[in-house]
């Protein structure tokens, strides 16, 4: 049996600033109160960016609000956050960001079941131009599909 996906917040702005190249996944260590908030879906992973600092990766930057009913049991909102991940796929990727110049930036949070897994991409960043060709192209397929809907009627 497939075990049920459900996304709780996507980083939008990732697509708009950065080429993904590669897509991994991985558990993240949370507090009680962090999975409620998650839960309720206030999460936001805009400018956040992943590091690997002494074989373990972080994300840092993304603020999960405080639990209304989690009083004392509350973390800061922007701490960093431990993900989990194989050493071997940890050391591979650390691998690809120094040789290549990439990033690691947090694409999507969502529950596999009952755990929470974050959704990484392996990004090199776009230029000025690269954006503005992006949008560009994005707008012709939307003039193409609109004149494709009226001459179909």
């Amino acid at each position: 049996m497939a075990e049920s996906v459900k996304v709780v917040a996507k980083n939008s702005k990732a697509y708009h600033d950065y080429f993904i190249e590669e897509k991994y996944e991985a558990g993240i260590e949370l507090a009680g109160t962090e999975v409620k908030s998650i839960r309720m879906g206030n999460v936001n992973l805009k400018d956040s960016f992943c590091i690997i600092k002494d074989g373990q990766l972080a994300v840092h930057g993304m603020h999960i609000s405080p639990y209304e009913k989690g009083n004392i049991f509350n973390k800061d909102p922007r701490r960093p956050r431990r993900l989990l991940m194989h050493k071997r796929e940890i050391m591979r990727l650390f691998g690809r960001l120094k040789q290549d110049g990439l990033a690691l930036i947090p694409l999507s949070i969502y529950f596999k079941g009952p755990r929470v897994k974050l959704e990484l991409g392996l990004a090199r960043g776009k230029k000025l131009y690269d954006k503005r060709e992006s949008a560009a192209r994005r707008d012709a397929k939307r003039e193409i599909d609109r004149t494709m809907k009226t001459r179909n009627r």
